[in-house]
């Protein structure tokens, strides 16, 4: 039986830096009052002509290199973001394999927010266990600035762009396998976390309840077995 394993992961994030002065001097907040409820000091944030595609590229750049690999033995590209290049199509899973010049591979994105990385590696254990792919890129790419509103306090200091990326590989040897593997979701929450359709007529804008969304996330992990 084959496993699945991490073989190399990478990470990208563009050079400019927002700090938290940035935000006191747009509304009223304080250093001290953000890192107290964050511990945030300074996120990175894209400029207008990189994308979340670019970030990825860069981070999956780094980890094709670390895991020792041509990028001709990559079989399957996925991408988890919920905020990619276009809408609906194409994927940016897809532009990334064609920024890589990785062609005739499988290539989607994965829509599942924070856990996205997750539902990946999830879906990259699979493919690999069944025999169907050796090697599986993984990326998490995000340019949050584009869909954050800077005039909402509630959500806008939280978040910042980057990208990670992994190459998962087959392997022999169990103990190198990732063991499991656990997802879910509860769309009764939808509230909590939403960026509103096209059909709402709302701006594109994140929305997010942060303390009641803190809340249920705490209840589910702590509620949850972690032990195998």
């Amino acid at each position: 039986m084959m496993f699945a394993s991490f073989r190399s992961i990478g990470a990208y994030v563009p050079s400019n830096i927002r700090t938290n002065q940035w935000f006191i001097d747009r509304m009223d907040t304080t250093d001290d009052w953000i890192i107290k409820r964050t511990g945030i000091k300074e996120r990175r944030i894209a400029s207008s002509e990189q994308s979340a595609s670019d970030l990825g590229m860069e981070a999956a750049k780094i980890a094709i290199e670390r895991a020792g690999i041509d990028k001709s033995e990559i079989d399957l590209v996925l991408c988890a973001t919920i905020s990619p290049d276009y809408m609906c199509m194409p994927s940016t899973a897809c532009l990334i394999a064609d920024k890589l010049e990785i062609t005739d591979v499988m290539a989607f994105d994965i829509s599942a927010a924070c856990t996205g990385f997750i539902y990946a590696l999830s879906i990259a254990k699979a493919f690999i266990e069944s025999g169907m792919k050796k090697n599986v890129l993984i990326v998490g790419a995000e340019k949050l600035s584009s869909i954050v509103d800077y005039t909402d306090r509630t959500t806008c200091m939280l978040f910042g762009d980057g990208a990670g990326a992994a190459i998962i590989s087959a392997t022999e040897n169990k103990n190198e396998a990732i063991l499991d593997v656990r997802c879910s979701a509860d769309g009764s929450q939808k509230d909590l976390l939403l960026t509103p359709g096209v059909e709402s007529g709302e701006k594109q804008f994140m929305q997010m309840k942060g303390n009641e969304t803190f809340k249920v996330a705490v209840r589910t992990l702590t509620s949850d077995e972690v032990f195998f």
